[in-house]
């Protein structure tokens, strides 16, 4: 009895081992990340999505956008197909590749000058460039407008869940699905409903920009637009107003009295020392990210008043988001 227990243990240790075995172990202290646990802004992932970059036409000095991207492994490289997605939803591409514990940045106004959208960076294999499991990618990026709008925004991340793609008949574009299951192309879901937590009055000196991406389409030819939008306001009695938005790809505007339009108008919903707050969701099943960024000239003065931004919170989840992105070498 007393062998046959001891077989037991074995053999539950050496299944433990293989589980383990089956994620990428972690070479800090700590328990690995579960790549299952949904995308956010504070894990590593295969996939990263940068909620805005921008770049002034003529000069960068006020208007611009710096990426960051590291590759935590200690042991594999990265090569990482980057996607700059315009708020008009055409497409520019480019490769950048990372050695082991190797970061980097770049500024947008010397790779896509004059633009404004969001970036999808996708981590491939180093031979056919097709989706591949590198759950160690981590991101931010600083962004400033001419507005004084700016904030230093993580990169969302998405965990690829399993090694399998599922490719063309060519083999020239792979799926991406965000479904959250453990089939061939499956990531981390992403969210349907986003919502910002806190809104400022703009009697009390605040100018919130909202940023809104819709997750989905062919990243070879152009993504899909988020189309319109279903929104709830908030002020901090519990009072509630409904309204609707439509954007492209993007939808970027600040809070004001002209949007969202809602009655009565946002200074009045709003006034001066009080706060609200929003959430957006579509009616349809459709992929939603976002960030807002706060700009009060008074952050110097005012003891209130601050410059700030963030990404917009997940509220519900949604497994329909796909991408079709082209497979191609990389060129690095």
């Amino acid at each position: 009895m007393r062998t046959s227990h001891k077989f037991t243990q074995f053999l539950l240790a050496l299944f433990a081992l293989v589980v383990m075995s089956s994620f990428a172990l972690a070479a800090d202290p700590g328990l690995t990340y579960p790549p299952t646990s949904e995308a956010s802004d504070q894990k590593a992932g295969s996939l990263l999505f940068y909620n805005i970059y921008t770049s002034g036409p003529t000069s960068g000095n006020t208007q611009n956008t710096r990426i960051n991207i590291t590759n935590t492994s200690v042991t594999s490289a990265a090569f990482v197909h980057l996607y700059f997605v315009s708020a008009g939803c055409s497409i520019a591409d480019s490769y950048i590749c990372l050695t082991a514990n190797q970061t980097a940045s770049f500024l947008t106004s010397d790779l896509d000058p004059g633009t404004t959208g969001h970036i999808v960076a996708v981590a491939v294999d180093g031979v056919a460039g097709a989706p591949a499991v590198h759950n160690w990618l981590i991101g931010d990026e600083y962004v400033k407008f001419t507005t004084g709008h700016s904030a230093n925004l993580g990169a969302i991340a998405f965990s690829k869940l399993t090694n399998a793609n599922v490719l063309s008949t060519d083999g020239s574009l792979a799926a991406i699905f965000f479904d959250g299951a453990l089939l061939a192309g499956s990531y981390n879901r992403v969210a349907r409903t986003v919502a910002d937590d806190n809104i400022g009055s703009r009697a009390d000196g605040n100018d919130t920009l909202i940023i809104l991406n819709r997750v989905g389409g062919n990243l070879g030819i152009g993504a899909n637009s988020l189309g319109t939008l279903f929104g709830l306001f908030y002020d901090d009695a519990e009072n509630v107003l409904s309204f609707s938005v439509t954007g492209g790809c993007q939808l970027m505007s600040s809070i004001s009295n002209n949007f969202p339009r809602i009655t009565p108008r946002f200074e009045t919903f709003i006034p001066a020392g009080r706060t609200g707050w929003v959430k957006f969701f579509s009616q349809s099943d459709i992929g939603i990210l976002g960030a807002a960024i706060n700009f009060n000239a008074n952050a110097a003065s005012s003891a209130g008043a601050f410059n700030s931004g963030h990404n917009l919170h997940h509220l519900t989840l949604t497994a329909a988001a796909n991408y079709v992105v082209p497979v191609f070498p990389p060129s690095c």
